[in-house]
């Protein structure tokens, strides 16, 4: 099944979103979208002055209505509230306000018109609590990664598992892919993809189960950490049994799950993947997101400047390292002895480095600190 199925309307204005943005790279980015810069410009020229409507050839619908009575309003507020069910007041006061629709009253007022229409289940409104949140300070500074819980197709037989990537500062979703296996293959599809598009982040964090990681294992490290490596990414995992690790990926399912899931049935992952496009649209560009002041993703996504290479990066290591190569086992020898490093760079070259205390190495895969080994005492403990 092809990755990018997203309507042409959702690229359109993903692409204007980004091409506005300060310092960005017109020539990067339309090389990126598959698109001529003329076609890039065209795009940028409509959007700004036209907003959603100069994308679509036939539809020249006006984006405000300075004269509409509050009882207009309010209706708006109704239609918003039953198109985005889990949108709570603050979002669609937002929102409304981002359309230039003049009179909309302050989240409380809005918060009355939901609960005088029937809007708000008092049951609903109660399981939202504060989050204490960090992020990192830049754009791709780190992506979390992870695979949703699966769900039943309504043949009942196939299963769909969603995998999603995000970016730690903005809360961009750089994807949303339907998949039905949770495979180093199918997770290294999505992630080159994505990995042409927006280029590549310096860490991804992911969880302790595989494909990225071998839970209860010997090692936590798989095919797909040594690849990301080789890449020049960071690879870290969650504490075990600790999803908060994860947080803003696990709030990013919980939103999923609401706004997307709940009220619908998939026959085809097809079906699942126009969903999971038209409704990451809306997530990235429409919808004010309470962490970030209630601003949209996109206005603080940059795409990453480190290009993906179509062909993996020669490994070398300085003049300095103890260098071996690891046998089918995922040890090494060393002056007579066998020292496990792990079976996820099995046939690779790795770097032995002294620390600071005699006897004792680090072990290195690429730029990544994976293993350390202590020669004096035969034992080797892995560096998550």
């Amino acid at each position: 099944m092809p990755w990018k199925i997203a309507s042409e309307m959702s690229e359109k204005k993903l692409f204007v979103a980004l091409a506005s943005a300060k310092d960005s790279n017109m020539s990067d980015l339309c090389e990126r979208f598959g698109i001529s810069r003329p076609t890039g410009y065209k795009w940028v020229r409509r959007g700004s002055c036209d907003g959603d409507a100069g994308l679509i050839a036939l539809s020249r619908r006006p984006h405000h209505s300075p004269r509409r009575t509050h009882a207009r309003v309010e209706e708006a507020v109704v239609v918003l509230r039953r198109k985005h069910p889990a949108w709570g007041s603050r979002k669609i006061g937002q929102v409304l306000r981002n359309k230039n629709i003049v009179g909309v009253p302050a989240d409380s007022t809005i918060n009355e018109i939901l609960r005088r229409h029937g809007l708000i289940e008092k049951h609903e409104s109660e399981k939202h609590h504060a989050w204490i949140r960090f992020e990192h300070a830049a754009p791709n500074d780190l992506w979390q990664m992870d695979f949703k819980g699966h769900f039943a197709l309504t043949d009942a037989i196939q299963r769909c598992h969603p995998l999603t990537i995000l970016d730690d500062h903005s809360r961009f979703s750089l994807g949303i892919r339907a998949c039905a296996y949770e495979t180093h293959a199918v997770v290294r599809e999505a992630l080159m993809n994505i990995f042409r598009q927006y280029g590549m982040p310096l860490c991804i964090l992911s969880d302790n189960g595989p494909p990225w990681g071998t839970a209860g294992g010997k090692s936590s490290y798989t095919a797909l950490s040594a690849w990301l490596m080789q890449l020049g990414i960071h690879v870290s995992h969650g504490r075990p049994l600790h999803p908060q690790t994860q947080g803003k990926d696990e709030r990013f399912h919980r939103t999923l799950k609401v706004e997307v899931l709940r009220e619908h049935h998939f026959e085809t992952y097809n079906q699942c993947q126009y969903a999971f496009d038209d409704w990451r649209e809306i997530y990235n560009c429409e919808r004010p997101h309470q962490a970030l002041g209630m601003v949209t993703p996109v206005t603080r996504y940059k795409v990453s400047p480190r290009t993906f290479p179509e062909q993996l990066p020669v490994i070398e290591y300085g003049p300095d390292d103890l260098v071996r190569k690891v046998k089918d086992t995922g040890k090494i020898h060393y002056k007579g002895h066998q020292y496990w490093v792990g079976k996820a760079f099995r046939f690779q070259p790795i770097a032995l480095r002294p620390t600071e205390t005699d006897g004792v190495y680090d072990v290195y895969f690429c730029h990544q600190r994976v293993n350390t080994i202590d020669f004096r005492t035969n034992q080797s403990q892995e560096n998550v």
